[in-house]
């Protein structure tokens, strides 16, 4: 019975000190993600079903049609990013490496800046944008409708300024994640 436990034991500390403990529960969460951005505009749906949206009048429906296809573009994009980047995960770390788990936190900062930032920045921009054409005023009533808040309906300064918080999101979030990856790949070289 003890050598049952002390090998279980073994193999666990194995794949813990190799990092697979790390990257395979991530790349789990980087599919769940990809498959929970498909289900943002069912979720957006329902929220306008929920909210009587519809009895709203035309303008109100042809601009909820037109932000519901940018909203899939959005999702499909998001799935996208963490589609690919759930094989990417894997690369993060080597087996030989003492330092695992900082390579794979650092990858999904980095991969969670790319997804925020494209929403925020594409999604913030278009999205105003048709708020802004087709509700003027009512837009921002329209994005607490959606549950999106101030991501619909800034007006013309929300279509400038969404791209540029999308960009320093991506920024910053590869920032600190290369910082993490440097920390740690000077850790493993010093070791070495």
């Amino acid at each position: 019975m003890n050598d049952l436990f002390s090998s279980f034991m073994k193999r666990t500390l194995a794949l813990i000190d190799e990092g697979s403990f790390f990257r395979k529960p991530f790349r789990w969460l980087y599919t769940l993600l990809a498959v929970l951005n498909l289900l943002i505009p069912i979720a957006v749906l329902v929220s306008a079903i929920n909210n009587r949206l519809f009895s709203g009048g035309g303008k109100i429906i042809v601009a909820f049609i037109l932000i519901s296809v940018i909203l899939c573009i959005l999702s499909w994009f998001g799935f996208l990013i963490w589609w690919d980047r759930r094989d990417k995960v894997n690369a993060s770390s080597r087996p030989d490496d003492e330092f695992v788990a900082i390579p794979v936190f650092s990858h999904f900062l980095q991969t969670s800046g790319e997804w925020l930032g494209m929403f925020v920045g594409i999604g913030g921009c278009a999205l105003s944008l048709v708020a802004l054409i087709f509700l003027g005023e009512e837009g921002r009533m329209l994005g607490h409708m959606l549950g999106t808040g101030s991501l619909i309906g800034g007006g013309l300064l929300s279509c400038i300024l969404f791209p540029i918080y999308g960009f320093l999101i991506v920024v910053a979030a590869r920032v600190l994640a290369e910082l993490y990856r440097a920390l740690a790949a000077i850790a493993n070289n010093t070791r070495k």
